[in-house]
């Protein structure tokens, strides 16, 4: 990679806040991804603007006020933000940071209106995110080289001292590393290695740790650098239920790649590329899908067993791996609905081969999309049967076409099959709510499956009896 640009795209309305501060004899520097990401091509939302000059955000607060909604963030280090259209503002005054106490809250920070902006830079993790760029002077800032290491493809931090005060800034490597395809630069791994096996990371909030795995799923077109990069770093020891899948053997046959960790590696790239083309937008809805191909062998450590031909099996392993990616997921998010769509995702993984092979009826469409979104569970499974080394490849989208086609003509394949007779039906049946109803509904919903019956028939067996 070479740069040659030298100058930065940025909004016209952000060219018209800089002109603004200017004009109150405030400098305004763009720092941060916008300038990495800018120099990388990389089209950006999101504009975090260093103040120097100036030592409160009285004054700031009252300019940016004239383009939109300004709201203060972050008590500790003072942050204003201005969302105007699709762009995210930040405004931050120049800073130095110290170590006071554990947390990413734990700093002590020290506004210096007259602060250079090389001492101002040495806060940041890497040296391709210090870069900085004056937009009166249409020059980049660069005191760090990370212009230089952005050429090189490296990511290297900048000061010992200072990256080691925040652990998250190993997961933060992990996902730059797999973002822009960089190499860890060696003391950079050192440092990170150190951290992690001192037990640094234990003090991180689950949540900002699952906004760095976000990051890596959603930014990368290949997730499985940053996952192995996990691995190279010795992270995977506080994610057992990941570890747990190096070494795990798997039949030749159909795994002639190797493990199951090595498999899930392929399978995220997979899932990847499949997201990618299929142009899924909703973030929410890519990230869940993530998670349910990461953890979809968790169970095969607990089952996997080799026969006496020498076949390597690993029987009921969708169902034994709901535990462990429950456990793992609840070590990231406390959101139960999250967890709830991963689960049967999980679960059911391999029944698009198992109705494509055993040509199931209709029936088995319709109490499959009971359990899980059908649509959904196609993406986990071609990604599953993709993510691996077999020479007959082609057989992986026929069994998922065939659901998904199957679901389509009963309009199934992003929801459930709505029951015809529902707990209103019983009451007007002259039934009282109570335990039964569960039954009576589910013996309905046979009916209504397995001998397609109408409304008013299924009502009418339910008569016969009560």
């Amino acid at each position: 990679m070479f740069i040659t640009t030298t100058t930065i795209k940025i909004p016209k309305v952000l060219k018209q806040i800089l002109i603004a501060l200017q004009e109150e004899k405030i400098k305004p520097l763009l720092v941060g991804g916008c300038v990495r990401d800018s120099l990388l091509d990389i089209p950006c939302k999101d504009y975090d603007v260093e103040l120097f000059g100036i030592d409160t955000l009285n004054e700031v607060e009252s300019i940016l006020k004239r383009f939109g909604n300004v709201k203060q963030v972050g008590k500790s280090f003072g942050v204003l933000t201005l969302k105007i259209d699709s762009f995210d503002f930040d405004f931050a005054l120049a800073r130095l940071e110290k170590k006071i106490a554990s947390g990413h809250k734990g700093f002590e920070v020290i506004n210096d209106k007259n602060l250079e902006y090389d001492k101002a830079s040495l806060r940041r993790d890497f040296t391709i995110n210090s870069i900085a760029y004056d937009f009166f002077e249409k020059k980049f800032l660069d005191p760090n080289n990370g212009i230089k290491d952005l050429e090189n493809k490296v990511l290297r931090h900048i000061k010992d001292e200072t990256f080691v005060e925040d652990p998250l800034r190993v997961y933060r490597a992990v996902q730059f590393c797999s973002r822009f395809d960089l190499t860890l630069d060696k003391k950079t791994s050192q440092l990170c290695k150190q951290m992690v096996q001192r037990g640094d990371l234990e003090e991180l909030a689950k949540e900002r740790v699952y906004e760095e795995f976000k990051k890596l799923f959603l930014k990368s077109p290949k997730p499985s650098i940053g996952l192995e990069l996990l691995n190279t770093l010795g992270v995977l020891k506080y994610f057992p239920e990941l570890e747990a899948l190096k070494g795990c053997i798997q039949d030749k046959e159909y795994h002639p790649e190797g493990d199951v960790w090595i498999h899930t590696l392929m399978t995220v790239d997979e899932l990847s590329r499949i997201l990618e083309e299929s142009k899924i937008k909703d973030e929410y809805r890519k990230l869940y899908l993530f998670y349910a191909i990461l953890c979809h062998d968790l169970g095969k450590p607990f089952c996997t067993q080799t026969t006496d031909e020498g076949r390597v099996t690993s029987h009921k392993h969708e169902v034994l791996g709901i535990e462990p990616t429950i456990i793992f997921l609840s070590k990231l998010t406390n959101e139960k609905k999250f967890i709830d769509l991963i689960t049967p995702l999980v679960k059911n993984h391999l029944a698009p081969f198992q109705l494509y092979l055993a040509e199931s009826s209709l029936k088995a469409v319709k109490r499959l999309s009971l359990k899980v979104n059908i649509e959904d569970l196609c993406l986990v499974c071609l990604a599953d049967c993709l993510g691996r080394d077999i020479k007959d490849k082609e057989k992986c989208p026929k069994a998922t076409f065939w659901l998904l086609e199957k679901a389509k003509e009963l309009n199934i394949e992003n929801e459930a099959l709505k029951p015809l007779v529902q707990g209103r039906d019983l009451i007007a049946l002259g039934l009282k709510p109570s335990k039964e109803f569960k039954t009576i509904l589910d013996y309905a919903m046979d009916l209504q499956i397995d001998e397609n019956l109408e409304k008013e028939k299924i009502l009418g067996k339910i008569k016969e009896i009560i």
